[in-house]
């Protein structure tokens, strides 16, 4: 099962980096609330028919979770989602794509942070894990003189409320239908965007048809596959190694800039990316049973 779920938040990550190329070419017809609002909407009804075949093929649900388990999570991780995504987006406009790279999956410390905390068990092949990977990460987005701004603040804020997220998710996984409770958060997600879009923005029908390709990547498997991937891969595991797991998103984004687009990976590029798999082979190690 642990093996299971770890190819599933793998699967997430390698999803999550991909679309990076669909986010960046839809941020060139639509505005942030426009593209964030339209992808989830997006996401929450290619779920629908899936909630349906599931629902036919299994009966009822084996979840012991009741409505308002599933109801309150859904809420949840909606109005995290809303606002991490709103202000990774708003962020990026002042700060350089590599150092908003760096600032968001600095989840991956905050995570087991939030977690000694929250009673949560944290060995010391995770926080070995986590000093590699931010090493990694580091190499890998910070090619300039690090300095913060205004938009390395609202990248961080995002970061800690995907924690947030992680953390949240963890409490309900468990308890409820995974592929229902993501059906929610993107609605919530997307309906929280649409007073944001119309008083802020100008949305243009034209644009969103010009941009139809991008949307339908981030929305249908960025939205709709990848995050219901993580709530069904986060059931039943530690929430600092499913972080160290979603953080290779920015491992695959590189390479698959390099595989795709034909971009060149530098030695510190490629240092980072090793550094990065080598914290997360290491998280999976399992601790040696005391008798």
């Amino acid at each position: 099962m642990r093996i299971k779920n770890g190819l599933m938040l793998l699967l997430t990550a390698f999803i999550w980096g991909t679309a990076f190329v669909a986010q960046s070419v839809g941020m060139d017809y639509l505005e942030p609330f426009t593209f964030n609002g339209v992808r989830s909407l997006i996401g929450g009804a290619a779920l629908l028919p899936c909630i349906w075949i599931l629902q036919k093929l299994n009966g009822r649900s084996k979840d012991t979770g009741t409505k308002k388990d599933l109801l309150t999570g859904g809420l949840a991780c909606g109005v995290l989602l809303f606002a991490a995504s709103s202000l990774q987006q708003i962020g990026i406009k002042y700060t350089t794509a590599g150092k908003a790279g760096f600032i968001t999956a600095f989840y991956i410390v905050i995570v087991p942070v939030m977690g000694v905390f929250l009673h949560k068990k944290i060995g010391w092949k995770i926080w070995l894990a986590v000093v590699l990977a931010v090493a990694g990460l580091y190499f890998l987005c910070i090619t300039e003189s690090f300095s913060v701004g205004k938009g390395d603040i609202l990248v961080f804020l995002c970061a800690l409320l995907f924690a947030v997220h992680i953390l949240v998710i963890d409490h309900f996984a468990p308890k409820v239908d995974g592929v229902k409770m993501s059906c929610i958060q993107f609605f919530v997600c997307g309906i929280l965007s649409v007073p944001f879009m119309f008083a802020l923005e100008t949305p243009k029908i034209t644009s969103v048809m010009t941009a139809w390709m991008p949307i339908l990547y981030a929305g249908v498997l960025s939205c709709g596959v990848a995050y219901t991937l993580q709530i069904l891969g986060q059931k039943n595991v530690n929430p600092a190694v499913a972080s160290l797991l979603l953080s290779l998103e920015s491992c695959f984004s590189v390479l698959a800039g390099w595989i795709v687009l034909g971009e060149r990976l530098s030695i510190r590029e490629m240092s980072g990316c090793i550094l990065m798999f080598a914290a997360i082979i290491l998280a999976q190690v399992p601790e040696k049973k005391k008798r």
